[in-house]
């Protein structure tokens, strides 16, 4: 039997965060990592460079069934807590745009920081180490009521406060499993359905036969679904649509609904056809069409059977306003009917989780069984793209590390 206060099972952004301010209480914390190293989806996010946070982090970025869970945590632990301790060991970082913080070197610079800071702190980690069983306590001999007991290939420990930092089901080959909703039915404890987030999406069997050999071609869209509505770049690709439009409208996007595309956000097609059409253009319209958007795009759009209702040889000056009209319906309300997503395996982050009914927003402990613990990406609180997802890991390991 191993004797420790607190058991962190899962050593990514959130688990060490958690094990940091515990130990650095006066807990005895160890940390358990089922892969050979620690931080992986760190290592890997930001083209390795860890968008680590985001300076406007508001409760507005994220979703949840309960939209009000993740205030408490976010206020009491702010981007710029976590920029003083990226500060303090000398990492350079940068501003990407819309309040994205970068590395600027490499990402493995913020693992070795929390390395560091656990090191310091007194937290012990133990890499490649895998839990087996985990149970309360009172149910073995001689064992002290209201503790845990989790079996391990290292051993047994009996911490009397279990931390769950599993994350979610997202990018498998480094190690996802549903580890933290399978803890989390043992104890009886719900789960708001996961799915893919920040996910690319699939075109249905139509509209791959139109847009194939689109692939790589990049354009600033208005991209919304469930609601929400997002003005980033939009990316075609070998199989639907990516970029980070797509990426947060699949958020909010549910299987059988669409998603609606405005291509030129920035142009009203009408009276700008009308004043071309009025000044007796002569130019083709996808010539036109590709003062705006990218040439491949533009010509792909006008040879689609049924995609904007325009003949690219056309004139502009030979239009009816019929087919002004309809071009401009076509390009700034595109409908896009997704076959499905791309899966986990393409996912940034896992939607859903364990619901947030069941924990305390302050002390990150479910409700059910205390001493048992559950932060960052395994809780149903999702970030929008930019930073947000690792402030929400910062911040709810930050919170329930102050009362493990």
């Amino acid at each position: 039997m191993k004797n420790v206060d607190v058991l962190v099972i899962g050593g990514g952004a959130a688990g060490l965060i958690c094990a940091i301010e515990a130990a650095r209480r006066g807990r005895k914390v160890t940390v358990v990592e089922r892969n050979a190293q620690i931080g992986r989806k760190i290592l890997i996010s930001g083209g390795g460079r860890c968008n680590f946070t985001n300076l406007d982090t508001r409760p507005e970025h994220f979703l949840s069934r309960n939209p009000h869970f993740a205030k408490s945590a976010l206020a009491r632990y702010s981007p710029r807590d976590f920029v003083r301790m990226v500060e303090r060991h000398g990492i350079r970082y940068h501003e990407k745009k819309l309040g994205q913080l970068f590395c600027d070197r490499s990402a493995a610079q913020i693992v070795d920081m929390l390395e560091r800071e656990c090191a310091a702190a007194g937290a012990r980690i133990i890499p490649s180490c895998t839990v087996s069983r985990v149970a309360k306590n009172e149910a073995f001999e001689g064992a002290f009521e209201g503790v845990f007991q989790v079996e391990t290939n290292w051993g047994t420990y009996t911490p009397s406060s279990l931390v769950i930092a599993t994350g979610g089901l997202s990018i498998p080959k480094i190690g996802a499993t549903p580890f933290g909703y399978t803890i989390a039915r043992q104890f009886g404890l719900g789960i708001a359905e996961p799915r893919p987030a920040l996910v690319p999406l699939l075109f249905g069997t139509a509209d791959l036969a139109k847009f194939a050999g689109l692939a790589g071609v990049s354009t600033e869209v208005l991209a919304a679904a469930g609601g929400c509505a997002f003005r980033e770049k939009m990316l075609f690709t070998h199989q639907g649509l990516s970029g980070p439009a797509i990426l947060q409208a699949s958020s909010y996007w549910t299987p059988g609904a669409s998603v609606e595309i405005d291509l030129l956000p920035d142009l009203d097609l009408i009276p700008a056809l009308r004043e071309g059409r009025a000044q007796g253009e002569r130019a083709e319209v996808r010539t036109v069409l590709a003062r705006f958007l990218p040439k491949r795009l533009a010509d792909r759009w006008c040879e689609a059977p049924g995609a904007a209702a325009l003949e690219k040889s056309k004139p502009v000056a030979m239009l009816s306003d019929r087919e002004i009209d309809a071009a401009s319906t076509a390009l700034h309300a595109w409908r896009v009917a997704p076959a499905g997503d791309a899966g986990y395996d393409k996912a940034e982050v896992t939607a859903g989780g364990v619901d947030t009914a069941e924990l305390s927003s302050k002390t990150f402990e479910a409700r059910k069984a205390p001493g048992l613990y559950f932060i960052g990406e395994v809780v149903d609180v999702t970030g929008h793209l930019g930073g947000f997802n690792f402030q929400w890991a910062w911040a709810s390991g930050y919170s329930a590390g102050q009362y493990v």
